[in-house]
Formats: structure tokens, sequence, C-alpha cells
């Protein structure tokens, strides 16, 4: 190969060279930018999932398109596989073709005891979502109740409102109708207010009412401004009353009204506006 031959051949290796780095920039930038999406992105679906439930083709045949550079996300080309999105909020596009977002639905759910809020049971149990026949292929629960609670769940697939509404930050009070056993002082009503350390942290009740006394029980209203892992019933048990039963009635502006357990009705539009503004999010989304 003469010098012309050895120049260009340098040429093209510099080229690709460069070609290569700037598609590693576009990668980084897309893992970045998704990054820093917040919690609503940590509950997203994995990219190939998502393109093969919206007809683009087999799981597998979806896979090779991300691996070949094909597929972006926000305007930035992704190609590693199990990058999670939220195709209610995100801009996909396959060859450049945007893939259609999915309708957004809600639904308001009275939970029963002994159905699970998670997504994935490995014991098998009955979940919220199954109590909702032809839903979408995925939805979030939000404002999760343990086991044996019942009461007011919202199911929907818009991402940005279920994070804004389980999230500290935006300060979405959940209320709770619980039935304890004894009856509770106004010095454990007020305790309850202060509030006190738990082990992840300090928690306390925004508001404590007491509605009903009963001959050996008691009814108690108790509003949250966050969720802790059964924190209500570990509230009650710092200050020495058991729950003997736990009902979330209200989640912001929601109210779970007439739904008898297992029920469950599609939320109107004045509903979702309701439930957006007291999320703090701008616009009708």
């Amino acid at each position: 190969m003469g010098p012309a031959g050895h120049l260009l051949a340098r040429t093209v290796g510099r080229v690709a060279q460069m070609s290569e780095r700037s598609r590693r920039k576009q990668t980084l930038a897309a893992k970045s930018k998704r990054s820093s999406g917040g919690s609503s992105r940590e509950q997203g679906e994995r990219l190939q999932k998502v393109l093969a439930s919206a007809g683009v083709g087999s799981r597998r045949h979806c896979e090779e398109l991300i691996l070949a550079g094909r597929v972006e996300v926000g305007g930035e080309v992704v190609t590693e596989l199990g990058t999670k999105v939220d195709p209610g909020r995100e801009q996909i596009r396959v060859d450049g073709i945007r893939l259609p977002r999915p309708g957004r639905v809600y639904y308001a759910l009275n939970k029963p005891a002994g159905v699970v809020c998670t997504s994935r049971d490995p014991s098998g149990r009955p979940r919220a979502i199954d109590l909702i026949p032809g839903r979408p292929e995925r939805l979030f629960t939000v404002g999760r109740l343990d086991l044996f609670s019942e009461g007011l769940i919202l199911l929907t697939n818009d991402g940005e409102l279920a994070n804004r509404l389980t999230h500290p930050r935006y300060g979405v009070r959940k209320t709770y109708r619980v039935l304890v056993a004894g009856h509770p002082t106004r010095e454990v009503v007020s305790s309850l207010r202060r509030g006190m350390h738990l082990a992840e942290g300090f928690a306390s009740a925004c508001a404590v009412r007491i509605k009903r006394r009963d001959k050996k029980s008691t009814v108690l209203e108790i509003v949250l401004d966050e969720g802790r892992n059964r924190e209500i019933r570990r509230l009650l048990a710092r200050v020495g009353h058991k729950v003997l039963r736990l009902v979330r009635i209200g989640i912001g502006p929601l109210r779970l009204g007439n739904l008898a357990a297992g029920e469950y009705r599609r939320l109107g539009r004045e509903e979702v506006r309701a439930l957006r503004r007291a999320a703090k999010i701008r616009g009708e989304g």
C-alpha cells in the first residue's frame, strides 16, 4: 500500500473512532437524562417490553432494534437493553417514527384485606391489579396498603401522577379510618400529632380525630402526608393501642365513597384534574 493508501486508511479510522465516540456520548446522555427523572422512571417498564407491547415486533426483535441504535427515547439514542422508560411521558421513536403514547386510565379500587399491592407476588396471592379486568398491561398502584389493610387504592398508567401522589415532597394527604383496641386518651392523640422516631426516621400524623368510642375499642380518623411501611400500625403500637382494622378512605381530594370491597370505578375528568392539582402538576397532562 502506497502513502496515499496509508493516509486514506488513517482518515477512515479516525472517522470511525469519531463516530463511535459520538454514539457513546449519545448513549451516556440518554442514561443521564433518564436517571435524573426520579422515582417515576424507577417504576417504568423495560424499553424492549414497551416496544413489543406497541406491536413493533417480538421481544427478541425489539432487543435487536435497540442494540442496532435504531431506537430513541427523548431524542437520544438508547442501545442498552433493560433501560426503563415511561411511555406515558417520554417520546419514543423507532427508525424516526414516533411510538403512539398509550391512553391514560385512572381507577379507584376498594382493596379488600388479603390482597397485595405489588405487581408480582411469588406466593401467588391475589393482587390489586387482578381486580380490574381488561386493564392495560402496566398499571401503577398508588398508595400501597399492606396485606391486612383495606380501602382506597388508585391504579393508573400515568407515571408522573403516581410518583407525585406518593412522594413525600408533594405532601398529598391520605386519610384513614382506624379501629383500635382500648380508648386512646387526649395525651395519646397529642403524641401521635407531635410524632416520634421510627427506625427510618421521624414520623407524625397531620391530624388525629376520635370519631367514636365503643365499649372496648375506638374509631380514629388519621391523616398522613407520607406513607412509610405500616406507619399507622407502628405509631399506634408505640402508644399501646393495637390496630384491629385499618381502612384508607381518601387520597388527596379523592374519596372511597360507597365502593364495596373488591369493587372499582373509573375516575371522572374532574376527579383526575383535582388529583393533578393536589400533586402540583400543571396542565391537563
